[in-house]
């Protein structure tokens, strides 16, 4: 969660996009006030930092052959992950969809990690004219496992595919947060109870035990098991 130096802004949040020592770097998509001031900002400036939050990819799950799924600013959480997959010699194949082509950033970075590329664009300017789950439903089948992070929309088809490809897979939900530690309880999905990242709740007055139970995205997630999802 990031406040920008004026503290006039409630804060945004953000996914660690690099990380190499004690440096790291943010990526963000000028949206409103709070992201344009945050691209504004210039070297120097100094800024409220509250993390890391939540939970991310369990990298030892995804197996040695791997799908990454990614559209538009949520290729901001994959590099990190694509990286370590691939120093332990998985093979990874990245799946980026974007509104157009200047809007597909960095993919020379995957490229140079050894990152398969299997590029759309919703105006057809580069790669797969479409969405990008196209491409994933058409090629997916043999990969162990699959994580993804992108616009809800996407994520749901990257569970329905996934399901029909009988592979698993991992997502990363994008949602607003109002305080990003999970106490607002501003930011939930309906879970499978019995999933490890179920939060524990009393049983209800009238004895009823449903098979779901709400999960906080800035607390339990914002990475879930698609098969545990129950949105």
């Amino acid at each position: 969660m990031v406040v920008p130096p004026s503290g006039e802004r409630v804060a945004t949040a953000l996914g660690v996009y690099e990380s190499e020592g004690d440096r790291l770097s943010l990526m963000l998509v000028v949206v409103g006030p709070r992201t344009r001031e945050l691209a504004l900002l210039q070297a120097g400036a100094g800024l409220t930092l509250l993390g890391p939050l939540g939970n991310g990819f369990d990298l030892t799950a995804l197996g040695d052959d791997v799908a990454l799924v990614a559209g538009g600013v949520g290729v901001a959480p994959m590099l990190l992950p694509a990286r370590d997959l691939r120093a332990r010699g998985a093979r990874v194949k990245l799946y980026y969809g974007a509104r157009n082509a200047a809007a597909l950033v960095d993919v020379d970075l995957f490229a140079a990690l050894g990152v398969e590329l299997a590029l759309a664009t919703d105006d057809g300017s580069r790669g797969h004219h479409g969405y990008v789950t196209d491409l994933l439903e058409r090629n997916g089948r043999g990969h162990d496992a699959i994580a993804a992070c992108g616009p809800s929309p996407m994520l749901r088809t990257v569970g329905n595919v996934a399901r029909s490809l009988g592979v698993r897979a991992q997502l990363s939900l994008e949602e607003t947060f109002a305080c990003g530690v999970g106490a607002c309880w501003g930011c939930v999905v309906p879970l499978d109870r019995a999933s490890t990242q179920a939060p524990a709740f009393p049983a209800a007055a009238d004895g009823e035990v449903r098979a779901y139970v709400h999960a906080r995205i800035c607390k339990e997630g914002p990475v879930f098991w698609a098969h545990e999802l129950r949105w």
